[in-house]
C-alpha cells in the first residue's frame, strides 16, 4: 500500500533540507581549499581535475544504480563547482584588496526592481555585505556618481544575448578615467506585469526600457495593435503600470522587480532568445589588483592606422604572445567619421610579465592606447565531459 501524499511530502522535505546540510557543508570547505592554494600559490582552477570529477560522479552513480542521468548530474554538479570557483575568488580578492566600507554604495539603473538593481544586490551578495542603493536615471548619471565619490561601485549592463552590444555604455567607457573592476552575469526573465488584469487582447500599451522591447520584439509583434512607451528603466515602468492601475496597459519586466509594485505575471518567457543573459560590469574609481591565481580579464581600448591591414597586425600579437581574446568591438569615433574605436578583451592578469610584453608590442601598432580594467573572470565557464 503506498504512503499517503502528506507523509511522501514530508520525507521530501526532510531529504531536501539534508541537502542543503551536505551543500552548506561542501560551500565552507571552499575556504580551506583556497586557504591551501593561497599558501602553494596554485591556480584557482584545475579543469583537468574538474572533468575527472564530473566524470568519476557520473560513473559512481551508474555503479550505484541511481538511475540518474548523466548530463542531470553533470548540470547539478557543474553549478556547486561554480560556486566553489567563486568563493574562492572572493576570498583572494577581499584579502588583496581591503575594503573598509561598512555599506558598500552602488549606483545602477532604474529605481528598486530593476535588472540593474537586481544584478546590483548579486554583486554585493557575493562579498557578504550590506550596500546602500543608488538609483539612477541615466548611464551618465552613474558614471558621474561613482567618479565624484557618492558611489563605490557602479553596476552597468554592458551587452546581452538578445540585443547585443549596450552602445551607450561602451561609448562613455571612450572618455572615463574609472576603473573597470568586475563582471557578472544575469539571467534575464522578461514577464508581461499587470494589476488586475486577466486578458492579455485588452491590453493596448506596453511599458518598458527600450532594451526589454527590442529583446522581446517577436512576442510584441505578436500582438494585435500594441502602442509602445519607452521608460527609462523596466523599473519605471512598473513603478507607472501600478500607479496608473488601468486595465489596458501591462509592463514588461521581471517577476521579482514586479513583486515589489504589486504587480503579478500574465505572461512569463516571453523573450527573444530563451537562454536571455545580461553580461553587466562593475566600474570603480580606482583599479583594483586581481591576484594572480584567478582566472582574469583585461579590457583595452585602441585605435589603429587607416591602412589595410593594421587591425590585423594588432590582433596577430595576441595569437604570437598565446593569448585568448574573447571580444572585438568596434565603436564610431565623434568627430572624425568614417573612423573606429575598438574594444578588446582578452584572458589575461596585466600584471604579469607575458601580458605586460604583448601590451608594450601592441603599442606599436596603435594611435591611442587605453586600458579600461582587469578584473576577475567571474562568468564561470563549465568543464567539459
Amino acid at each position: 500500500m503506498s504512503l499517503p501524499l502528506s507523509e511522501i511530502r514530508q520525507q521530501i522535505t526532510q531529504i531536501d533540507r539534508s541537502i542543503l546540510k551536505l551543500l552548506s557543508e561542501r560551500h565552507r570547505l571552499a575556504f580551506d581549499v583556497v586557504r591551501s592554494k593561497e599558501v602553494t600559490q596554485k591556480a584557482l582552477r584545475d579543469l583537468p581535475r574538474e572533468q575527472i570529477l564530473l566524470q568519476a560522479l557520473v560513473q559512481f552513480a551508474e555503479s550505484e544504480n541511481y538511475q540518474l542521468e548523466p548530463q542531470y548530474i553533470i548540470d547539478i554538479f557543474q553549478r556547486i563547482i561554480e560556486d566553489s570557483v567563486l568563493t574562492q575568488q572572493v576570498y583572494l580578492q577581499q584579502k588583496l584588496n581591503e575594503q573598509r566600507e561598512q555599506n558598500l554604495h552602488i549606483a545602477f539603473l532604474g529605481k528598486r526592481g530593476s535588472y540593474s538593481h537586481l544584478a546590483s544586490r548579486k554583486y554585493a551578495a557575493r562579498y557578504q555585505k550590506q550596500f546602500v542603493e543608488i538609483g539612477c536615471e541615466s548611464f551618465q548619471e552613474i558614471f558621474d556618481k561613482v567618479r565624484d565619490g557618492e558611489a563605490d561601485f557602479g553596476i552597468l549592463p554592458l551587452e546581452n544575448t538578445t540585443s547585443g552590444m549596450i552602445n551607450e555604455v561602451y561609448d562613455l567607457l571612450q572618455h572615463t578615467e574609472l576603473a573597470l573592476v568586475g563582471e557578472l552575469a544575469y539571467p534575464i526573465k522578461h514577464c508581461v506585469l499587470v494589476g488586475e488584469q486577466d486578458d492579455l487582447t485588452q491590453i493596448d500599451t506596453l511599458y518598458s526600457h527600450p532594451q526589454v522591447i527590442s529583446q522581446c520584439s517577436q512576442f510584441i509583434q505578436g500582438l494585435d495593435k500594441v502602442h509602445i512607451e519607452y521608460c527609462e528603466s523596466s523599473s519605471h515602468a512598473m513603478q507607472l503600470v501600478a500607479r496608473l492601475n488601468k486595465p489596458n496597459i501591462a509592463a514588461l519586466g521581471n517577476e521579482d522587480g514586479g513583486k515589489l509594485y504589486g504587480l503579478r505575471v500574465l505572461r512569463t518567457d516571453i523573450a527573444n532568445q530563451p537562454n536571455n543573459i545580461t553580461r553587466f560590469i562593475v566600474i570603480a574609481r580606482k583599479p583594483r589588483e586581481v591576484s594572480p591565481q584567478i582566472p582574469s580579464k583585461t579590457l583595452l581600448l585602441m585605435t589603429t592606422a587607416q591602412r589595410a591591414g593594421s587591425l590585423v597586425d594588432a590582433l596577430l600579437v595576441f595569437k604570437k604572445h598565446h593569448i585568448n581574446m574573447t571580444k572585438l568591438a568596434s565603436r564610431p569615433i565623434y568627430g572624425k567619421p568614417w573612423e573606429e574605436m575598438f574594444y578588446l578583451e582578452i584572458e589575461a592578469n596585466i600584471h604579469h610579465p607575458d601580458t605586460q610584453a604583448a601590451l608594450q608590442e601592441l603599442k606599436q601598432y596603435s594611435n591611442t592606447f587605453k586600458i579600461l580594467g582587469c578584473y576577475p573572470s567571474e562568468i564561470v565557464k563549465p568543464a567539459q565531459v
